[in-house]
């Protein structure tokens, strides 16, 4: 039998302040250089990755390997160090980077840290709106410091949701144009962000009432996921199962329109 590992709400307490302070100067840094050339490179036909993308990555993994030794890191970047720790860092260095390459002024850095495949706590920095969300497990949500909360919409017709699509749209029928199609005509307003991260932290400080996407990366949803029920949502797959930060589907609601929107997403 394995070893069960836990943490402190002391030690979580300090991972979570140096994370908040960390992705806060990173992104600092990074919106300085923001109206720079950007050099671009492809991951896929439509998957970006800047320059930029690369040096959010390396300040935030070095300072983690030198506060944190003992954890593993799995960072969108090519970055995949102990990851069969129990306990592993899983960063996003920058969250919405065709926006941020286009000038776009919606994107965001998040970092969550996985205990044993459950997510402890999370924090999401948007530096162009100067916005931390925060959360640890057990302990609430915060933006900028204060407890928030999610919306108390009820209905679907008179909800905003947002929603994201894979980056493999122009191959795959399996590219959420029909469930957008389907929302739209339900929904008071749909709308498509670029940021997996900030759509979860809208919808968990109620700018948004529910959030759908598929295909996934951990980094994306790992910190958000985790900020959106400690504001007191539901997070689960399109069918009410579980949520997974390695599946391929994410429901995420303020919990009154999350079994509306389940309908949608499997019609009969």
């Amino acid at each position: 039998m394995g070893v069960e590992v836990t943490i402190s709400y002391r030690s979580a307490k300090y991972a979570l302040d140096f994370t908040k302070k960390l992705v806060q100067d990173v992104g600092g840094r990074i919106l300085k250089k923001a109206s720079q050339q950007k050099r671009i490179s492809f991951k896929g036909e439509i998957d970006l990755v800047t320059q930029f993308d690369r040096e959010a990555q390396r300040l935030i993994v070095d300072a983690l390997r030198k506060n944190f030794p003992e954890y593993g890191i799995l960072s969108e970047e090519d970055i995949d160090t102990n990851t069969d720790r129990a306990i592993k860092w899983i960063v996003d260095p920058l969250d919405g980077t065709t926006n941020f390459a286009h000038g776009l002024p919606i994107w965001a850095i998040s970092i969550g840290l996985e205990v044993e495949k459950d997510i402890l706590l999370g924090v999401v920095y948007d530096p162009n709106r100067r916005e931390t969300f925060s959360g640890l497990k057990g302990r609430g949500a915060h933006l900028n410091g204060r407890r928030i909360h999610v919306s108390k919409a009820k209905r679907l017709e008179y909800s905003l949701l947002v929603t994201g699509f894979p980056y493999d749209i122009r191959r795959s029928k399996k590219n959420n144009l029909r469930h957008f199609n389907a929302f739209a005509v339900r929904a008071r307003a749909v709308r498509r962000l670029g940021s997996a991260a900030l759509d979860l932290c809208y919808t968990a400080c109620g700018r948004f009432d529910g959030y759908w996407e598929l295909k996934l990366s951990p980094w994306d949803q790992a910190a958000g996921s985790l900020i959106l029920r400690e504001a007191g949502g539901r997070i689960t797959d399109f069918s009410g199962r579980d949520f997974d930060v390695y599946g391929n589907e994410v429901l995420g609601t303020n919990g009154y329109i999350h079994r509306q929107m389940m309908r949608v997403l499997n019609p009969e």
